[in-house]
């Protein structure tokens, strides 16, 4: 059993009824669209709002480091409702990747340095691990960690590129996966560190944010121990996957509504779309993408949270079948539309991008299917 503090269904209930209500007030089309094509991607002042009255950011971070320690379960109502409402925030990037990644490193000094800023929101992270080709495979790293000094005894310095960081830019702390001559490694960097460059990457989900770093000889501290970004990496993949399919879920959720509120209003020949059956049709088929994902995600939130042997199994399924159901609920939410679904104008479209972007995130389906083998024996 793992120690996170439990949150009964009525509990969990009221968190999703809060986190709603906030981002229905914060994050509407306008406030969406507005975010999405400024410099910083997200707004300071709805997240600083986001971790003083509702403390989002500390909510899954153990007790002992500033957080409430809630789990998984309590982490994905949250992330259902960001990605129903296509939030802009670094609430992935640093809740999701970067906490875990420091817990999941197991270094005491380096989670009880970080963790308590990024538990109180006043601390951004963002892991940086994919490079050219996008896979998060540490096979695939080249980026090189040296120690300084002649006898190699000094500081450590990283040099390369890394790709698709998301929130990259402009968050405090850069969590950075680089190949030692013990193998991969992780190292945290300071936004402000010399020799190191952010830069803004154009890419087909706007909504979220993502950064190309180069290091150039750039000073970083270690996190944990030398070697071990191989099974540190596979952990924060598995809860990256979870934290990912309850988003896509809240998305694929998003998309039905959408669909069904248009066929219920939209006229044609007199009569509601919705009473065609091809639409009705349509809207049954997202129905039942919608349920499949709800289950998956939220079932490998509660295997997470129970420290149960099939979590990593549970955890690769679940983004797997999350990234299907929602790719076929946007599109499908498209087609319901109509030729007004297509347009720049409506929203349809950036929830296709949105679920575009989180199939391929990881390394994309196939890269899915493998971690999925892999977590089997297979």
């Amino acid at each position: 059993m793992s120690d996170v503090v439990e949150l009964s269904d009525a509990e969990l209930d009221e968190l999703r009824s809060t986190v709603r209500s906030f981002l229905e007030s914060k994050s509407p089309e306008d406030a969406v669209r507005k975010v999405m094509e400024s410099e910083s991607r997200y707004d300071p002042q709805v997240w600083a709002q986001m971790a003083d009255q509702l403390r989002l950011p500390g909510l899954a971070i153990p007790e002992a480091y500033g957080g409430d320690g809630f789990g998984q379960a309590a982490l994905g109502v949250v992330l259902e409702e960001m990605g129903r409402a296509l939030a802009c925030s670094p609430f992935f990037a640093t809740v999701v990747l970067g906490a875990q990644a420091l817990l999941a490193s197991g270094d005491t000094d380096a989670c009880a340095r970080h963790l308590p800023g990024i538990a109180a929101g006043t601390t951004t992270a963002a892991l940086a691990v994919a490079e050219r080709t996008g896979a998060w495979d540490p096979e695939e790293i080249t980026t090189r960690a040296v120690r300084r000094g002649e006898d190699g005894s000094g500081e450590w310095e990283l040099t390369g590129t890394k790709s698709f960081v998301i929130d990259g830019a402009s968050a405090d702390l850069l969590l950075v996966m680089a190949r030692t001559t013990a193998g991969p490694s992780l190292f945290t960097v300071d936004r402000g560190a010399p020799d190191l460059t952010a830069e803004p990457m154009e890419t087909l989900d706007a909504t979220r944010a993502m950064a190309r770093l180069r290091l150039d000889g750039t000073p970083a501290t270690l996190v944990g121990t030398e070697g071990a970004g191989g099974p540190l990496l596979a952990r924060v993949l598995d809860l990256t996957a979870v934290g990912l399919a309850a988003e896509q879920a809240g998305g694929a959720a998003r998309c039905l509504e959408s669909s069904t509120e248009y066929a219920g209003t939209r006229v044609q020949f007199g009569r509601p779309i919705g009473s065609f059956q091809a639409v009705k049709h349509k809207c049954a088929d997202i129905l039942v993408q919608v349920e499949l994902a709800q289950a998956a995600a939220r079932e490998s939130a509660r295997l997470a949270d129970l420290g149960d042997d099939g979590f990593p199994v549970a955890a690769a399924a679940a983004h797997m079948t999350c990234s299907r159901a929602y790719m076929f609920a946007a599109s499908e939410n498209i087609q319901v539309h109509g030729g007004i679904g297509f347009t720049w104008e409506h929203f349809a479209h950036l929830y296709f991008r949105r679920a575009k972007s989180s199939q391929l995130l990881l390394g994309g389906p196939s890269a899915s299917r493998e971690r999925l083998l892999e977590r089997l024996g297979i």
